[in-house]
């Protein structure tokens, strides 16, 4: 029997390598004919082999923030085929998309009736088909996560939470990530950093989590710059992948303004990387959120090396200009008038009540124009 590295939630296999294991746990979770989800970027590559699923039956059209429309055509070739399970390989945006088509092979009904807003929760069962993760990037954690982002063909982005979207394993090799170009690194850093950073400062009650959202958020702030500056450091990649993996770990506290900002953005018709956006968000958002969680602003800073905890906005920029990522949401080419629709969405969003300072629409308002 294979033995995981890390059971905690689910099984996580993790080291260089660790791919070749993805056909035998195939045969022990009982997957006869996967559906491969990825992009067409990585099929070209040759991941389909290199995850030893050569003739699988394959869905290569993600792209960045998944559309319904795509999780539909996911549904239908995973008909067509006749699958069973899914092996999702890539970023987020695979893993997610594989989780949302796994919804509607399951069940009845449209995908807006599971987003976490409408109380979908409660309507996704065990009826989901056992989800193989195997990420390319080192950002969203979805590979541990129980939750899927989509935007549906309303335009709306919306979040999707079962305990059923869980993967049955996540297959973490830092082998994979090493082909990424440094923006990617960068924005799939920031990232995993802003989602342990959220996690720790989430009002929900999980020391476990805050325990393991420290410790990523040292080990990412350690390494990244290592793993942007040299994309063949395999220890700054595998440390990132933890990162990434951990913050994933520590969703179970939910996140904050950060996504709650980020995600309307997603929805815009252009593909605006998701990491990225946090990036520019999280100093902005740390400086808001500071008086209502200072103490855990220096638990924070501590593990930082940081003189004290009024100190992390500030290094944050500095790290984001480090990296490249950009200062502002004009950078990004984003306007004054497409933000004025988004407040309303951003203080609706899933992750605005677990942020430790009420998060209202004025409040989304203000922050939006403070970095635009």
């Amino acid at each position: 029997m294979i033995q995981p590295t890390i059971s905690y939630l689910t099984d996580v296999y993790f080291g260089f390598g660790v791919s070749d294991i993805v056909p035998d746990l195939l045969v022990e979770i009982g997957i006869r004919r996967p559906l491969l989800v990825t992009d067409a970027g990585l099929m070209d590559l040759g991941i389909a082999g290199r995850v030893g699923l050569h003739d699988a039956i394959a869905f290569c059209g993600v792209e960045t923030n998944p559309s319904e429309a795509h999780v539909l055509k996911a549904r239908e070739a995973y008909r067509k085929g006749r699958c069973d399970g899914l092996v999702a390989v890539g970023g987020g945006s695979s893993i997610d998309l594989a989780k949302c088509a796994g919804i509607l092979v399951g069940h009845a009904g449209s995908l807006e009736s599971y987003a976490i807003r409408r109380g979908g929760a409660a309507r996704v069962t065990r009826r989901v088909p056992p989800i193989i993760a195997v990420p390319t990037t080192a950002g969203s954690g979805s590979e541990v996560g129980r939750a899927a982002l989509v935007t549906l063909s309303s335009g709306d982005k919306v979040g999707i939470l079962s305990r059923f979207l869980t993967p049955a394993a996540a297959v973490c090799d830092p082998e994979l990530t090493l082909t990424m170009p440094p923006p990617l690194i960068a924005g799939t850093g920031m990232d995993a950093i802003s989602h342990c950073v959220e996690t720790f400062c989430s009002t929900r009650f999980n020391p476990v989590a805050d325990a393991i959202a420290l410790d990523g958020l040292e080990r990412g702030c350690r390494h990244l710059c290592a793993a942007y500056l040299d994309g063949t450091d395999r220890e700054a990649r595998s440390e990132m992948l933890m990162c990434a993996l951990q913050g994933g770990l520590a969703f179970q506290k939910s996140l904050g303004a950060v996504h709650s900002l980020s995600h309307p953005l997603g929805s815009l018709d252009r593909s605006l990387h998701h990491g990225t956006l946090n990036g520019v968000f999280l100093p902005a958002v740390l400086r808001f959120n500071f008086d209502s969680c200072a103490g855990k602003f220096e638990a924070m800073a501590q593990r930082l090396r940081l003189k004290k905890g009024s100190d992390l906005p500030d290094y944050f920029e500095a790290l984001n200009r480090r990296l490249g990522v950009p200062q502002s949401l004009s950078e990004l080419g984003i306007t004054r008038e497409e933000l004025k629709p988004l407040a309303a969405k951003a203080a609706a969003d899933h992750c605005s009540p677990t942020n430790p300072r009420p998060l209202d629409e004025a409040a989304c308002r203000m922050l939006y124009l403070s970095v635009l």
